[in-house]
């Protein structure tokens, strides 16, 4: 940390109650939807019936003959006006097939809910009734929506550039090196694991208001995004085609993200577009049926794994085959989670010599796929956690001793993986020995044994878990094909008063940036929160960001801030020096305040210090006046967090019911801001987590159409189906980021669907099940223990 360090009291570390609740709780914080502009008109979007179509006619003049309509557009109607009409991805592969997604379609539609035409109208209401009578035609082609059935099965192609629908298909790692790993071993035991989609199901669907000035040509979007300046420069330069200045992108509150309001979707910019049109405001706010069929979908990986292992228990290798849907169109990450994001976190946390994966990445005709909370990291570590289990099971060993056999020791770090990652730190035994004492796992296994003659069926389930967060740095990920960068900018704006703000490039959707933010630069200016004020989601206000995902926003953003500030305080130190006559060597800093060493009576107070720096009246020689630094932070590395998850369960095999009676989430994200903030993030990583190992799953029946497409329909987890979560921590900083903070907004999704998913399978040892897919609901235990026959 800084020389502030001996304040008595730290804020840094401190369980500080978040600044942005009360107008959360009180009903009022702006929202998309609270967004009213004069003249403002609502926009509808008529979508698509069929899985897979030709389009043959569009007859808007129903519509168009309605009450309070302004105006019908169809996609012909877009391409006709001359934009660039391009949803691009962000991330790119080798041999990737990026087909042209455009913001209404044009000949064919690809999945149920594809938009086709849309609707400007006085109001909501009107918009939406008027959508109804637009009448479409189409001709029906067959579909596929398994991701391995669209590459093995003679199925007709989404996209004619897509041979056999193969989107990409992606390597990593030394195959003749696990071929021989294998062939050397004295064990091999393999799974068979599909990741069913998960629907994000953020509070608030998304929306947008977009309002263009046909005199300046300027555009203000207010929407529900996670990364307003990515949107803003894709949307500018690949779908709207006017200059990223003259765009403005603004974020109010947006409801929770879980990643799904990252991604540029067609939605926004065809309310941009239609604003153009109309040279009206345009609202479209997405009821939440419609959320479930266009929001992007999360995981949808149909794997096999094969683990090679010694009769030491020494694992040797690893070999990984997915095909992951990609859905109808290539979503803005949608190559980059199943594939870098995915295969280099398949060691886990262990030792693992030779390691290969084979990602296929298939066009479908379901909703998009892109990243969701543990975006790939999540994937790959159920990958690995799983295959233990079954190495476990193929030895007769305990799951917890072979993992303990195999962890990367503390002092093995920084450690290089087979997965081409390096990892920064770990006390990885440590972790897993904190969440195991919470249990008593030795007297849990005895007690589980004696249960069991009693013929009840108890499930202790373990899963560790890496992840990486952080992406960088902006070189590296360039190399692996990303379009985006991996830093974060912050400016430390001192006034002439004494009140600080912070304008961070970073989006929150709820993580608490107001309260960790302020906490930073408070720790490193040693000036009070009440005094420090933190500014998101404006593309006018915060030159350039790139936004909130994949654990970024503490470690990058974070570090970005505590950069500035750093540099602040210096700045701050040298006009300190000059105006007490002293060198700036003989200059201390402590809470706040500047003194001349060994003579603490001649001092000054950095708020005081920023009041000259505005009056400039008395500067040091060759320094502008004013206090103020912006400060673009690229990480030299991802951070890896890590954490052990430990779940136990009673299993019920004749109605199938599974009680969740313990659950223990132990987390290291390194150095930790605000400890109370941090538990939050687990408790709902936990939720989510849990959600998609027994509740959560989207299918589509045998017509394409979406199955789950109501929250009726869908089983998200509902507060009396959890158990109490107990939660711990253990701490290894990173040894590269500014604050030693990883990140810990994914780890415990990652962490929770193997942990629940590894107990369960441990109460049904007795009935030889190793492995059950996810979502298991009772019926599913119920049929793997017999019930069913």
């Amino acid at each position: 940390m800084s020389d502030a360090e001996d304040v008595a009291e730290s804020v840094f570390g401190s369980s500080v109650e978040r600044r942005e609740d009360v107008p959360l709780l009180k009903g009022e914080a702006t929202y998309t939807d609270d967004i009213d502009l004069p003249e403002m008109t609502h926009l509808a979007i008529r979508r698509s019936d069929h899985a897979h179509a030709r389009i043959v006619d569009v007859d808007t003049s129903d519509a168009e003959a309605m009450d309070d309509v302004v105006a019908v557009f169809t996609g012909q109607d877009v391409e006709d006006s001359g934009i660039p009409n391009a949803i691009p991805t962000a991330w790119d592969l080798p041999n990737l097939v990026q087909p042209k997604y455009r913001i209404l379609a044009l000949e064919k539609v690809r999945h149920e809910g594809d938009g086709v035409a849309a609707v400007v109208a006085e109001s909501r209401h009107a918009a939406r009734d008027a959508v109804d009578r637009i009448d479409v035609e189409y001709e029906e082609l067959d579909h596929v929506t398994e991701p391995r059935d669209a590459v093995e099965r003679d199925v007709p192609e989404v996209h004619e550039e897509a041979t056999d629908n193969v989107g990409f298909d992606f390597e990593l790692g030394d195959a003749d090196a696990v071929d021989e790993a294998f062939a050397d071993a004295d064990h091999t035991a393999s799974v068979d694991l599909r990741l069913p989609r998960i629907i994000p199901n953020a509070m608030e669907p998304r929306a947008a208001v977009a309002d263009w000035d046909a005199t300046t040509e300027e555009m203000r979007i207010w929407m529900t995004s996670q990364n307003p300046h990515l949107h803003r420069m894709l949307m500018a330069a690949a779908t709207l085609g006017i200059p990223e200045n003259k765009l403005q992108v603004i974020a109010p509150e947006v409801g929770g993200g879980f990643g799904s309001k990252i991604y540029h979707y067609p939605d926004e910019a065809v309310t941009g577009w239609a604003s153009m049109q109309v040279e009206r405001p345009v609202k479209w706010q997405a009821t939440r049926s419609e959320s479930y069929q266009t929001d992007c979908h999360g995981r949808d990986h149909d794997t096999t794994a094969e683990i090679a292992v010694d009769d030491d228990g020494t694992v040797r290798g690893l070999r990984v085959e997915t095909y992951a849907g990609l859905g109808a169109h290539l979503s803005q990450f949608g190559s980059a989670t199943p594939s870098y994001l995915y295969t280099t976190v398949l060691s886990g946390q262990y030792q693992i010599p030779a390691i290969h994966a084979r990602v296929v990445g298939a066009f479908t005709n379901t909703t998009p796929v892109d990243a969701y909370r543990g975006a790939g990291r999540a994937e790959g570590i159920y990958v690995i956690e799983r295959a233990m289990d079954v190495a476990a099971r193929e030895l007769d060993v305990d799951p917890v001793g072979l993992r303990k056999h195999n962890l990367v020791p503390s002092e093995d770090f920084p450690y290089e993986s087979a997965a081409a990652l390096v990892y920064d730190s770990g006390e990885y035994e440590h972790g897993m020995d904190t969440a195991l004492d919470h249990v008593d796992y030795e007297a849990l296994r005895e007690r589980q044994a004696e249960l069991r003659e009693e013929g009840r069926y108890i499930g202790i389930g373990v899963a560790s878990f890496v992840e990486s967060a952080g992406l960088s740095p902006s070189e590296a990920a360039g190399n692996l094909g990303s379009q985006a960068g991996g830093w974060e900018s912050a400016i430390v704006r001192f006034d002439s008063t004494g009140t600080v703000t912070l304008f961070v490039g970073t989006a929150d959707q709820g993580q608490g940036h107001r309260t960790t933010y302020a906490q930073i630069a408070a720790e490193e200016l040693g000036v009070s929160m009440d005094d420090i004020e933190v500014v998101e989601g404006d593309t006018d206000r915060i030159p350039q960001g790139m936004g909130t995902y994949g654990s970024r926003s503490a470690s990058v953003g974070g570090g970005a801030v505590a950069r500035g500030a750093r540099e602040v305080r210096e700045k701050a130190r040298r006009i300190a020096a000059h105006q007490l006559e002293a060198s700036v060597d003989d200059i201390e800093f402590s809470d706040g305040e500047f003194h001349v060493a060994g003579a603490p009576d001649r001092s000054m107070h950095i708020q005081g210090i920023a009041h000259q720096a505005y009056l400039g009246h008395d500067m040091p020689d060759d320094m502008d006046p004013g206090l103020e630094v912006t400060n673009f932070y690229d990480p030299e590395n991802f951070t890896f967090p890590f954490g052990t998850h430990v779940a136990v369960v009673e299993v019920d095999p004749d109605t199938g019911e599974i009680d969740i009676q313990q659950y223990v989430g132990v987390d290291d994200c390194g150095e930790i801001i605000n400890p109370m903030v941090v538990e939050g993030q687990v408790h709902g990583g936990i939720a989510q987590g849990i959600g998609a190992a027994l509740f959560e799953g989207a299918s589509y029946d045998e017509d394409g159409h979406l199955e789950t497409r109501r929250m009726d329909e869908y089983a998200v987890p509902h507060s009396t189906q959890l158990p109490d979560f107990e939660t711990d921590n253990t701490v290894t900083p990173s040894p590269h980021n500014p604050i030693g903070v990883k990140g810990v907004g994914e780890s415990a999704t990652i962490a929770g669907t193997p942990t629940l998913v590894a107990a369960v399978a441990d109460a049904l040892e007795p009935f030889d099940v190793d492995h059950l897919d996810i979502p298991i609901t009772p019926e599913t235990v119920w049929r793997a223990t017999g019930g069913g026959e």
